[in-house]
C-alpha cells in the first residue's frame, strides 16, 4: 500500500487533495516522495512565510522544543511574553489574544465585539450585529462560517449563528442602507482588506475609510480579518498600514509562526480589557514551539529593508504576469496576487503546473499565488517561464 492509499484508508476525504506526496524543502523548494522537485509559489496557502526549514527558523524553533515544549495558561513563558511584546509594539496595538488559527482569532474577535457592546451597553440594547461583507470568508468553525459572506459555504450545516448581516462590498451606500436598517443594533464591521479566498478581491481605498467613518458614528467596533494579508504578505506588516488606519481588532494567523499553527487576536486599548478571566481561553493558545516559530518570523519580517523587497518582488511579478498574453487581468497587493485568465480554466493551469514542477493555488476563477516572502527573483522568473508555457499550449 503506498502512502496515498494509506492515508486515504484512515483519514475522511474532506479535501480535493493532488495525488501528491511530499517529502522534504528547503528555501522556496519542495521535493516530493519520488525525489521530484517544486518550485513553491503557494507556501501552505501562505503559511510558509519564510519557505521550508528556513536557517533562523529552525534554529529559534528547535531551541524551544529542547527547552519546553507545551504549558498550560496557567503559567507563563519568556518565549509568549518576547513574541507578545514584539508584535503589539510593531504593530501598535494594546493586548493580544492566543489561538491556533485563524478561524480562532476570528472567533476571538466576535466575543470580543459582542462582549465589549454588552459590557457598555447592556444585554437589553441587543446590541450584537456583526456585519461582514459579501464574498467574505473568515474560518470554517460555525461562528466563522455564519460571519463567512458567500452562499457556498452555507450549507449543511444548518442551524447557523444569528446575529451576522451582509453589505456588499466596495458598494458604500450598501453598507449604510445595512447600518441605518440595524440601527442601534451593530456592535461591529467586519472585513477583509483583500477577500483572498473570494478571489482576491481588494477593497477600494474609498469603501476602506467609509467603513471607518460609518462606524466612528455609532461606536461600532471595526474588525480586520488579516489572516491572509498580514504578516507582510501584502508589503507591510499590515495591510491597514497602507491606508493609515488601525482597526480597533485585528486577526492574524497564517505566515505568523512559519508554518506553525498559531493565531492572534490584536486589540486597541478600547477594547483590551473585554476578555476577563473565565471568558475565552485556548489550551495550546500561546504554546511556545508556535511562538518561538513566530520570533522568526517576526525578527525576519522587521529586519531593515525586508518589506521593501517584498514590495519590489510584488510590482516586479504584477508586472511580468500582465505582461502574458492569456492574463486578462492582476489583482492584489505586495506578494499576495490573483490571476483573471482570458480562456484557460485556472484549475486546470494549476493542475498542469504542478506535472511540470511549480505548486500554485487557486481562488474561485482565479490563479492565486502566495509565495514565501523571501522568495527570489530568479526562483519566480523560473516559475514563471513554466507558466508561461502552459499558457501558451
Amino acid at each position: 500500500m503506498n502512502t496515498i492509499e494509506q492515508f486515504n484508508q484512515h483519514v475522511m476525504g474532506s479535501y480535493g487533495r493532488y495525488d501528491l506526496v511530499l517529502e522534504k524543502g528547503e528555501g522556496r523548494t519542495a521535493t516530493a516522495e519520488d525525489g521530484k522537485t517544486y518550485i513553491d509559489f503557494g507556501s501552505g496557502i501562505g503559511t510558509n512565510s519564510l519557505g521550508y526549514c528556513n536557517e533562523k527558523w529552525v534554529e529559534y524553533v528547535c531551541a524551544q522544543v529542547k527547552s519546553i515544549q507545551h504549558t498550560s495558561n496557567y503559567y507563563y513563558t519568556k518565549v509568549q511574553a518576547d513574541f507578545a511584546k514584539k508584535l503589539c509594539e510593531a504593530t501598535g496595538y494594546d493586548k493580544m489574544f492566543f489561538g491556533n488559527s485563524g478561524a480562532e482569532a476570528n472567533e476571538c474577535a466576535i466575543k470580543i465585539a459582542r462582549k465589549y457592546s454588552f459590557d457598555k451597553y447592556g444585554k437589553d440594547a441587543e446590541r450584537n450585529i456583526i456585519v461582514t461583507l459579501k464574498n467574505s470568508f473568515h474560518g470554517r468553525t460555525m461562528g466563522t462560517l455564519s460571519a463567512t459572506g458567500q452562499d457556498v459555504f452555507h450549507n449543511y450545516f444548518f442551524p447557523f449563528l444569528p446575529g451576522f448581516v451582509n453589505a456588499e462590498a466596495n458598494d458604500i451606500d450598501d453598507l449604510k442602507r445595512v447600518l441605518a436598517e440595524n440601527k442601534g443594533k451593530v456592535c461591529a464591521v467586519m472585513f477583509e482588506f483583500i477577500q483572498g479566498e473570494g478571489g482576491v478581491v481588494s477593497l477600494t481605498e474609498e469603501y476602506i475609510r467609509a467603513i471607518f467613518e460609518e462606524c466612528a458614528k455609532d461606536d461600532i467596533l471595526t474588525i480586520a480579518d488579516e489572516v491572509q494579508t498580514g504578516v507582510g504578505r501584502t508589503g507591510a506588516l499590515l495591510t491597514s498600514q497602507h491606508f493609515g488606519v488601525q482597526p480597533d481588532i485585528t486577526t492574524l494567523a497564517k505566515g505568523l509562526a512559519g508554518g506553525l499553527p498559531i493565531g492572534v487576536c490584536l486589540a486597541s486599548e478600547k477594547c483590551s480589557g473585554v476578555l476577563t478571566p473565565g471568558t475565552h481561553g485556548s489550551t495550546f493558545g500561546g504554546n511556545p514551539v508556535a511562538c518561538a516559530g513566530g520570533n522568526a518570523v517576526l525578527d525576519t519580517v522587521l529586519a531593515e529593508g525586508f518589506l521593501d523587497k517584498v514590495n519590489q518582488k510584488g510590482y516586479d511579478f504584477f508586472r511580468k504576469l500582465s505582461e502574458l498574453p492569456e492574463v486578462d487581468h492582476v489583482d492584489g497587493l505586495g506578494l499576495m496576487i490573483g490571476v483573471k485568465l482570458k480562456t484557460k480554466d485556472a484549475h486546470d493551469v494549476a493542475k498542469a503546473c504542478l506535472d511540470r514542477g511549480l505548486l500554485i493555488l487557486t481562488a474561485k476563477e482565479k490563479l492565486r499565488f502566495l509565495p514565501p516572502l523571501n522568495i527570489t527573483e530568479d526562483e519566480i522568473d523560473s516559475g514563471l517561464e513554466i507558466l508561461k508555457e502552459i499558457l501558451a499550449d
